[in-house]
């Protein structure tokens, strides 16, 4: 079962990046995006992509620059996110042939997004928004759009978010902080993964 969850693995070395992943994947969170601000990021999300490619969606997060989506892009990363919405980057993205996920807080910014050719909006920082931002957000977004929460949404407030149309959400400290043992992650990654079922379930998303 692929679940709207996106592991954000900011802070990972090389090192620690393949065995993170495959704990998440187990787990049942198979997107994973390594932001460009963490130690060796390309090296992390290539060691990823070589050993558990077939399994998961794996990119990068805080890309700023068309310069980094090519890094990505070369590194096999499948997917790109940002905290801003950048048509540039954007575009750059889907000429490559890879996910646009970019960072939205207004109206104005989810919409310009959108006309850039975005695969998706990521909310942020949703605890800044809240569900009921979201909720005023939907009446003007374009039916089909896909929006994750990211900053402030996670396992105690899944069911609030879902309420208000959230379709998935990125998971930062949540899920992940520098130096977590694998078998916390993957402990983490579970509890979320039971969180997020519940909520679906009751929302009436499964």
């Amino acid at each position: 079962m692929t679940r709207p969850l996106i592991a954000i693995l900011r802070g990972i070395t090389p090192d620690d990046a393949v065995p993170a992943c495959g704990a998440l994947i187990a787990a049942g969170i198979t997107t994973i995006e390594v932001p460009l601000n963490s130690p060796e990021p390309l090296r992390s999300i290539a060691g990823m992509v070589a050993a558990h490619g077939k399994a998961a969606t794996i990119g990068a997060g805080t890309v700023l620059s068309t310069n980094e989506v090519h890094s990505v892009a070369e590194a096999g990363g499948q997917l790109i996110v940002s905290p801003n919405c950048d048509a540039d980057v954007i575009a750059k993205t889907r000429e490559l042939g890879l996910a646009s996920w970019p960072g939205i807080f207004t109206p104005t910014e989810a919409l310009a997004a959108l006309r850039a050719g975005a695969s998706g909006l990521k909310l942020f920082p949703g605890a800044m928004a809240g569900p009921d931002g979201l909720k005023a957000m939907r009446a003007i977004l374009p039916p089909g759009t896909t929006v994750y929460a990211v900053g402030g949404a996670g396992p105690e407030n899944f069911a609030a978010w879902l309420d208000a149309g959230a379709d998935g959400f990125g998971l930062g400290t949540a899920c992940y902080v520098p130096g977590l043992p694998v078998d916390e992650i993957a402990a983490r990654a579970r509890r979320i993964v039971e969180a997020y079922d519940r909520a679906a379930e009751r929302e009436g998303r499964e």
